[in-house]
This record gives structure tokens, sequence and C-alpha cells, in this order.
């Protein structure tokens, strides 16, 4: 798969990929470092733990590692707040080093580059086991699909997937279905895609499913919560 892609330069500055198979881009073309803030860690991460105090560990679940940003800014954000983080993430399709060591995502915002050792951790991590980062930060990495991902209790989901017209079978409800089911009661399910059937199928699956204002250049995004109690 990485020989299939090509970086290329947002408009914040910052790099994603262009899949040259499925003819997509990773993350926004107008701004993947701004994308990842405003989706994961804003109204994904923050607002977890805005109706979560003191529910740690945090248990996040990614669907797409690709180029590692999720997981970088997430591991800043529990060195910076000192809260434990297990992180949980599949991807089919790692890039190769060629690829991944020419992203600029360490030099894009000064005021984190002193963490700029552990994005080239987070990628040279072995595949298919877990363990730590940092203080902060348990990892685990899975090189499987959706569908062969064994899962875990999760309250955080980034569902960073392919768009469901480049990868369909992602969102699927089935697929959709087996991440709710490992949602823990107060979970939330945070994803820059905003499609009419996904948020049906979230809310058919018993989510509490929000429309929210996207990331710049998209006008929308979703999020939905697991509610009940433990």
């Amino acid at each position: 798969m990485s020989e299939k892609v090509k970086i290329i330069t947002t408009e914040d500055g910052s790099h994603s990929l262009y899949h040259e198979g499925l003819q997509e881009t990773y993350h926004s073309f107008h701004g993947a470092y701004r994308e990842s803030l405003h989706v994961f860690m804003i109204y994904g991460l923050d607002a977890w733990l805005a109706r979560n105090p003191r529910k740690y560990p945090i248990r996040i679940f990614e669907v797409g590692f690709g180029t590692g940003l999720n997981a970088w800014l997430t591991l800043v954000w529990a060195e910076q707040n000192k809260i434990p983080v297990l992180y949980h993430t599949i991807d089919p399709f790692p890039l190769s080093k060629e690829i991944y060591s020419q992203l600029n995502y360490i030099e894009h915002d000064h005021g984190i580059w002193h963490y700029h050792k552990y994005f080239e951790a987070l990628h040279t991590a072995p595949w298919n086991s877990g363990g730590p980062l940092s203080d902060y930060f348990n990892m685990k990495k899975d090189q499987v699909t959706l569908e062969e991902a064994q899962l875990y209790p999760m309250d955080v989901v980034f569902f960073d997937a392919f768009a469901p017209s480049k990868q369909p079978e992602l969102w699927e409800k089935p697929m959709l279905a087996k991440i709710v089911e490992n949602m823990r009661p107060g979970a939330v399910f945070t994803t820059y895609c905003a499609k009419g059937q996904v948020k049906r199928d979230l809310k058919d699956l018993g989510l509490e499913v929000e429309t929210l204002p996207g990331p710049p250049g998209k006008k929308e995004m979703t999020r939905g919560w697991k509610i009940g109690l433990e």
C-alpha cells in the first residue's frame, strides 16, 4: 500500500498522503493537523474527559493508524495532562519508513516539538503487540482489518477510515455494531464523516448522535455517545 501513496502538503502546511489507488487523501486538503485536532482531540478526547473526569486510564480505539498523527497528538495530550492512556489502533497496510520519515508533523507545531522522538517510536513499535511508549501512553498496534480485529472495552473511538465512498465495507452497520458493542457506558465515537446513513446507523445502534461543526473546509462532522451507567 505504501507504494501507492505520495506525500502532499495541505492548506495549514502539514503533510498528508494521497492514495493513488483509492484516489483519496488521508486527511482534509484544508489542513491535516487542524483536522486531527478538531475532530479527534477537541471533539473526541477533550469532550470525553469533560464528561468523565478522573476516570482513568482512558481506553482509546482508532480505526486507521495511517500517518500516526492522531496517535502522536494523543501521546502529547497524555503527557501534558499526566493522564494515562491505553491506545489500540489497527491498520492492515502500515506505511514504510521511506514515507513516514518524511512527514512534517514534528516541525509543524513548535510548541510540542520536544515530543518529536515519540513520532518515530510510534511507527517503529512492533505490530501485533503492545507496551508503554512513554510514562502516560501505552499502545497496541494490530496489523489487521476491522473485521479481523479483536476489540477491547473502549472509552473513545477515533473512526478515521477512508470515506464511505472509498472504503464502504468499513462503514457498514455490522462493522459499526462491532465497535458500539465494545464501547463502555459514557464512551464517545467521533469521526470527520457526516454522511446521513452513518448517523442513522449509529443512532439505530443506540448512540446519542450529534452533528457538529466540521474542521476548516468541512461543514459538519459526527459524534455519538453511548448512554448508560457502568
